[in-house]
């Protein structure tokens, strides 16, 4: 078996290379994954909030629709109703390109996992919490927005990473709708120059340093927003035999 990576270097037939062609792909793909990120990510904490709040149990109950609406069908299903279906129950919608509906189909398909998420961030904290912060003269609107969701933010942010690694990789799906995103690239590329293993790689490797960008940046986010002294490493570091208290002796 020979490599041809010259391949990317040949002209495509319209005045340009496979190699500008893929970039052109990959910012289909990465544009796709941001949009649908902001709108997952919006929507998502919003029904997740809503989710707990109890006292408004018809509130609970529609977000618990939405949730199980969109979380339990299939992705490309979703897609194919988006571009084939809805429009044809909704005139206006046929003036709409297939990149607004394939990213309403990806934003509202990870909101409904980001929801759940959300939800699990909240339970998990302390009642007290939000009690306490009542009892200092919030409104129940402020205590979300200063004290429930800032914590819950940063117990979900881990599984949040993930969703965020595979709503890019479901982006994927936007090809089966003529987006011409990086899969759509492969498949058109691969039976034009017949050089599939060349093709593939490459676009596997775009999708891999991606995927390995969006960890790194919800790694400095988890970073940015820990609260100092609760790391297990600063715990550690501070050696056996060491108070991790600071002392409340008096001074000067």
């Amino acid at each position: 078996m020979t490599w041809d990576w010259q391949v990317f270097l040949n002209d495509d037939g319209s005045g340009r290379t496979y190699l500008e062609w893929i970039i052109q792909a990959w910012g289909w793909t990465l544009s796709v994954a941001a949009c649908a990120w902001v709108l997952s990510i919006s929507i998502g904490f919003v029904i997740g909030t809503l989710r707990t709040v109890n006292k408004y149990p018809w509130v609970v109950r529609l977000g618990n629709i939405w949730v199980e609406v969109f979380r339990n069908i299939p992705i490309l299903v979703q897609v194919f109703l988006w571009y084939f279906v809805l429009p044809r129950i909704f005139i206006s919608m046929q003036h709409w390109s297939g990149f607004v509906l394939v990213v309403l189909a990806l934003g509202f398909f990870t909101s409904s996992r980001i929801a759940e998420q959300v939800k699990a961030g909240i339970n998990a904290l302390p009642k007290g919490q939000g009690m306490a912060s009542l009892a200092l003269g919030l409104t129940p609107l402020q205590s979300y927005r200063y004290v429930i969701l800032p914590m819950a933010l940063r117990i979900i942010l881990p599984p949040l990473t993930s969703e965020s690694m595979n709503l890019l990789k479901n982006s994927s799906v936007a090809f089966a709708v003529s987006i011409p995103e990086l899969t759509m690239f492969a498949m058109q590329a691969q039976e034009e120059t017949s050089r599939g293993i060349e093709i593939y790689l490459a676009v596997t490797l775009l999708y891999a340093v991606s995927a390995f960008a969006v960890n790194r940046l919800m790694a400095a986010l988890e970073r940015h927003l820990q609260i100092p002294g609760t790391s297990a490493n600063e715990k550690t570091s501070s050696g056996p035999g060491k108070s991790e208290l600071p002392s409340i002796s008096g001074g000067h």
